[in-house]
């Protein structure tokens, strides 16, 4: 009798875009790959899905033409990690990404409400060893959006951390001249 085949004790971007591919995953699984392991997705509740309809209209109007929104769409952010961010914003032109899944990022934007610890910790480590230059955490329940930027990408972490409030602005490192407002990414009042 001949041993089992080890299991792999973590996927790659490849062994699972294959679970896909064959449909056992499939796509109301609601799941990503974070580190090579596959992940559940948390239900989004009002807050969160209304969040996703307001920054998506404003980063439609902001950004233009000159970079393509994506929503909540796969990103290959390395070997092991295809997260589903709620925004990536990518370079252009769309017909780009027809065939593949970005690699790249300007921005990479999460809605955090029950989310945030891991898109504290495990995804912004992610995005930074990914090289994606800025990052920003949408915190509901701190009513307040955290910002990350200047990637380190050989120690996944971050050079530059704050929190920006109502009445501020982020200024888009990757999109000169462009900023969003606080405001108008947090709920209303």
């Amino acid at each position: 009798m001949q041993p089992a085949e080890p299991t792999p004790t973590r996927l790659d971007a490849e062994q699972y875009f294959a679970l896909v591919a064959r449909g056992d995953i499939r796509p109301d699984d609601r799941v990503e790959l974070l580190e090579g392991v596959v992940v559940s997705m948390s239900p989004q509740g009002s807050p969160h899905a209304n969040a996703i309809a307001r920054i998506t209209a404003l980063l439609v109007r902001s950004i233009g033409s000159r970079a393509v929104v994506r929503v909540q769409c796969s990103f290959r952010a390395g070997r092991y990690n295809v997260p589903e961010p709620d925004f990536a914003v990518v370079p252009g032109p769309l017909e780009r990404w027809e065939h593949e899944h970005p690699s790249e990022a300007l921005l990479i934007i999460e809605v955090s409400d029950s989310s945030l610890p891991t898109d504290r910790l495990s995804k912004a480590a992610i995005y930074a060893a990914a090289g994606v230059p800025q990052y920003l955490v949408v915190n509901l329940p701190g009513d307040r959006i955290e910002t990350f930027a200047g990637p380190d990408t050989a120690r996944a972490r971050w050079a530059d951390m704050q929190q920006a409030v109502r009445g501020g602005h982020i200024p888009l490192v990757a999109l000169p001249g462009l900023s969003l407002a606080v405001d108008d990414m947090l709920p209303r009042r």
